[in-house]
């Protein structure tokens, strides 16, 4: 059951107003759904209806009638709506009598001509005509491409002017999505549009019939007159005096409308020159129209239009078309130039690139402008690069966060970024800068960050456009697609050589430039001209090195990521190598000076290991160059190991020895220093808070040279036991390879500085004991054969163990671990001492032998927990040297005399008890 449609209703009319006759278009709603739903149209109460062609449900266009009203509605009938409405109105013109002289314009109205935009590449003669919409229902354009129906139907075409009109391509191209029920209805109105045709031309023959009878009869009758007076050339016959008669009436019309006539020639002729630029104002405006849209940039318009106007008067043989065309080609040819100009302008986007070279090949640009923008690219990137070093040469560029004319600092973050690197990497440790440095970043880092900025910025739209110009991509917009994509790739495989040696050349500039900046004993002197010239500039530290190499990697990677050929980034991959050569040989030689001066850092405060801070400071200045060169030694892809190269291997292992060696040899200097050599900013200071601290030191206080000594040696055995063993590990961990030689070389060294201020030490406090020996023991002319009998220990002896209890006390305060080793040593010397004094007596009375065993022993029970082999045997020899004691009085004697010492130095001797020693609490 079909569902009731709304009324027509009339919106608009165009024209609003004419004479009788003239062509409208009607525009509303629901205006039918085809031409036999619309049974009613009247204009001002004429029915024009007769030559209405109903187009769609929004358009009907029909010509008006001879009206009786003046103004009045249009008014639509359909089938599917009934009777509609209007809310427009049309007025109808009446014209003016005229006679037969007056004079008159008459409007020509203009053909439907071809559109030619539609298709700029088709010559079609202006001067076809195009129905509007042969099939009378609406049109519904596909989706199918142009030119995939050209493949399928080579040789035809569309356009029902043409000769090769194939129906299938016009119903695929404009009826796509029609229905079957409306390809039927479109086949009835072809069918009524022809029955039409013929019954409007027998209509015409049926109306004259009867004045072709008549016209007949009347050259009938004359024919038959003539044939009966037969004398057709005889003067006054009936012929001649016909002729005379038609004659003088023809001289008669032609006086009376000879004027009229010529003003109707004139006006036929300027009409028909008003037709010729009415339908060739194109080609006439087109010089005009070519300078305007050139100056408001519209080339797209331009070229169209000159396509259009070549494939129409491109051939004529007009001379006044031939001159117009001519001044369109020499406006062309000006937009040529221009396009070419902006084209190899500098800098310029891809996108704009491209847009020029499609222009200048739609335009027919002479030689190959794609290629000519491709080769100023180049050259201007080179340009650039060198650019940016002359700059820096020059000085025309400034430290980035360096002090201005107005005293203004800008930090960029390129400087914040290399501090952090050089606080990271070990910077705290070297000697204080200005204020300023943290924030200056030196020239050459800000040469190689520039640089790349140019190199990464501009190479990939470099590399883009080649890539366009190799798979014809720049022409995919443009007309004649396929000729020009195939003429590129043509020219693309011809210049493919020519272009790696362009993309040689700016890698090769590249790292030139960078050689010559950080490396530029590795350029050939005939480049040092061009590329060097950073003699007078800062020397670069490993930090800033690190942060090159990382700006170098990026420009690599960026680079890689074009997917240009790892043969032409090869000379990258070998400054990279020598850039991470230079970086490690450069820290490790840094690292040495760094510690060089902790020797100024030594503040003699031990800990209750009796360790300072310097062991600790070294142990963490090479934690942090091992650190600092992480991302050197880090091995990306593509890239080598520097360690696996036997030269750089030899040369790291040497520089660590070295390193190594410059701490001992800081330690060694730093015990022979005397006390005028220790500046007092580097005197020991007390941290008070701090209970790990000796409650003995205090501000000010310097310590001695045997001080020094114990110190030094402490930390000589925490280096050897504890930091060089944790530094082999973080040098393995790290990768560096040498570990073993370095360690061994490392503990040779430092044991041989044990050895060597060990002896020191003890030269300057066990001689001193055992040289006041002798002087003690026969103080007061003592003589071992007339003696009293003993009372206790003499003096002499109590004097020497106070002063081992001294030496013992000064070890025991820089470190407990000492002491053991120190005494020992010390009670060696003494019982070595002894034992010669007591074999260079020649006899003993008895009192005097009694004498001798009492002190021999009694010292040797005093330091009994320091005994060694050495000391043990001395004693022995010693006590075998004198007279055995028989008597047991004697020998209870001794007993009690030994009983009296030990009870009477009791407290002194406690020190000497290995149960007593306990860490001091500082």
């Amino acid at each position: 059951m079909s569902r009731a449609r709304q009324p027509p209703l009339v919106t608009g009319i165009s024209p609003k107003e004419g004479a009788a006759w003239t062509k409208v278009t009607i525009r509303g709603e629901n205006l039918g759904t085809g031409p036999p739903d619309l049974i009613g149209l009247s204009i001002c109460g004429h029915n024009c209806l007769l030559t209405a062609e109903w187009m769609s449900a929004s358009k009907i266009v029909c010509r008006v009638g001879p009206a009786k009203d003046d103004k009045g509605e249009i008014i639509v009938t359909t089938k599917s709506g009934g009777l509609g409405t209007s809310t427009v109105s049309f007025k109808l013109l009446r014209p003016e009598r005229i006679g037969i002289l007056d004079q008159s314009a008459v409007w020509v109205e203009e053909m439907n001509y071809y559109d030619m935009r539609t298709d700029r590449n088709k010559g079609i003669s202006p001067l076809s005509l195009r129905p509007s919409n042969p099939l009378g229902i609406d049109i519904d354009k596909g989706k199918i491409p142009q030119k995939d129906i050209e493949l399928t139907f080579p040789g035809m075409s569309g356009d029902f002017t043409s000769e090769n009109f194939s129906a299938t391509w016009y119903l695929i191209e404009n009826h796509t999505g029609s229905s079957f029920e409306q390809l039927k209805l479109a086949a009835n109105n072809l069918k009524k549009q022809a029955t039409k045709k013929n019954e409007g031309s027998l209509a015409y023959v049926k109306g004259g019939l009867s004045t072709f009878f008549e016209a007949q009869d009347a050259l009938a009758a004359i024919h038959q007159r003539l044939e009966s007076d037969g004398t057709e050339r005889v003067e006054g016959s009936m012929t001649q005096r016909l002729e005379n008669i038609l004659n003088r009436a023809s001289d008669t019309a032609d006086t009376l409308f000879q004027e009229v006539l010529g003003r109707k020639d004139k006006a036929d002729s300027t009409r028909n020159a008003l037709n010729v630029l009415q339908r060739f104002k194109f080609l006439f405006n087109l010089p005009l129209n070519i300078e305007r849209n050139i100056q408001k940039g519209d080339y797209d318009v331009v070229i169209n239009d000159y396509e259009k106007a070549k494939s129409l008067f491109g051939p004529t043989e007009v001379p006044v078309f031939k001159k117009v065309y001519a001044e369109v080609e020499t406006k062309i040819g000006a937009l040529r130039s221009l396009l070419l100009e902006k084209l190899l302008q500098t800098p310029s986007t891809l996108h704009d690139q491209k847009r020029y070279i499609r222009y200048l090949s739609d335009l027919h640009a002479p030689g190959d402008p794609a290629w000519q923008c491709i080769y100023a690219q180049h050259k201007w990137i080179l340009q650039l690069m060198q650019n940016c070093r002359n700059e820096f040469i020059s000085g025309q560029r400034v430290g980035v966060g360096a002090m201005d004319s107005e005293g203004d600092t800008r930090p960029s973050a390129l400087g914040r970024l290399g501090h952090t690197a050089s606080l990271q990497r070990g910077g705290s440790l070297r000697t204080p800068r200005p204020s300023t440095w943290r924030f200056e970043t030196p020239q050459q880092v800000q040469f190689v960050e520039k640089l790349s900025d140019v190199v990464i910025g501009q190479l990939p739209n470099f590399w883009k456009l080649w890539i366009s110009y190799v798979n014809g991509s720049l022409f995919s917009e443009t007309g004649e697609k396929s000729g020009q994509v195939e003429k590129s790739k043509k020219n693309a495989r011809q210049r493919q050589n020519d272009f790696k040696k362009m993309i040689e050349e700016m890698t090769n500039r590249l790292v030139k430039l960078v050689r010559g900046a950080l490396l530029p004993t590795t350029l050939p002197q005939g480049d040092l001209s061009l590329y060097g010239g950073w003699e007078n500039k800062t020397e670069l530290t490993g930090a800033w090195l690190t942060q090159i190499i990382h700006t170098v990697r990026a420009c690599h990677e960026a680079m890689s990521a074009l997917e240009i050929p790892n043969d032409l980034l090869q000379v990258i991959q070998d400054l990279l190598l020598e850039l991470r050569v230079h970086c490690l040989m450069v820290t490790l030689l840094h690292t040495t000076e760094d510690v060089k001066r902790l020797a100024e850092k030594e503040d003699w405060v031990v800990d209750n290991e009796g360790i300072t801070s310097l062991p600790s400071q070294f142990e963490q200045c090479m934690i942090l160059m091992l650190q600092s060169l992480k991302e050197p030694l880090e091995i990306k892809q593509g890239e080598m190991n520097v360690l696996q190269i036997d030269q750089v291997q030899d040369q790291a292992t040497e520089l660590s020895v070295g390193i190594m060696k410059v701490f001992i040899n800081c330690l060694e200097h730093l015990s022979t220093k005397t006390d005028g050599d220790i500046d007092a900013s580097h005197n020991i200071s007390v941290d008070l808070s701090s209970p790990v601290r000796f409650s003995g030191i205090h501000e000010g206080f310097s310590p001695t040279s045997e001080q020094r000594l114990l110190i030094i040696l402490s930390n000589c055995h925490y280096l050897e036991k504890h930091t060089f063993l944790n530094l082999a590990n973080y040098f393995e961990k790290h990768g560096l390879t040498g570990t073993e030689k370095i360690t061994r070389v490392s503990m040779d060294a430092v044991r041989g500085l044990d050895r060597k201020l060990f002896e020191a030490y003890i030269e300057r406090r066990a001689d001193p004991i055992a040289g006041s020996l002798e002087p003690g023991i026969y103080a007061g002319y003592f003589d071992w054969r007339d003696c009293q009998t003993p009372t206790g220990v003499r003096n002499y002896l109590k004097e020497a163990l106070v002063s081992i209890i001294t030496v013992h006390a000064e070890v025991f305060t820089v470190s407990k671990d000492l002491v053991p080793r120190v005494l020992s040593k010390i009670v060696e010397s003494v019982a070595d001492e002894m034992c010669r004094l007591m074999q260079c007596v020649s006899s003993f009375s008895k009192n005097g032998a009694l004498q001798a065993r009492l002190e021999l022993c009694a010292l040797r029970d005093a330091i009994v927990a320091y005994l060694n082999s050495e000391s043990n045997a001395s004693f022995k020899l010693a006590l075998d040297a004198l007279p055995q004691l028989h008597s047991g009085a004697d020998k209870k004697l001794l007993e009690e005399l030994l009983n009296k010492f030990k009870s009477s130095m009791q407290l002194q001797l406690t020190c000497f008890q290995p149960s007593c020693i306990q860490p001091v609490k500082r």
